[in-house]
């Protein structure tokens, strides 16, 4: 018996879709089949399309590191330094 092995994207390892409409497909088969709701996107590095289980509009957003929230000391009376 032959199986087919699917072509895998080389930064992430996960499975190669060349359109939406075909990944779509393979992510309600996986509700059908596993009960797994998958969402589909497209890859920045290999252009093709992914699934993913997490929820793109839940998930987090990348920060850059001059715009993060710096912890604050909790000592009594402390007041940080103005610039």
């Amino acid at each position: 018996m032959h199986y087919f092995t699917p072509k895998r994207c080389a930064t992430s390892n996960k499975i190669m879709y060349h359109d939406k409409g075909q990944a779509q497909r393979a992510a309600d088969q996986s509700l059908i089949e596993r009960g797994a709701e998958l969402w589909v996107y497209r890859c920045q590095f290999c252009g093709t399309w992914h699934l993913t289980h997490r929820d793109p509009q839940s998930s987090y957003r990348h920060v850059p590191l001059n715009q993060q929230l710096k912890p604050h000391s909790r000592k009594k009376g402390y007041k940080p330094r103005r610039r």
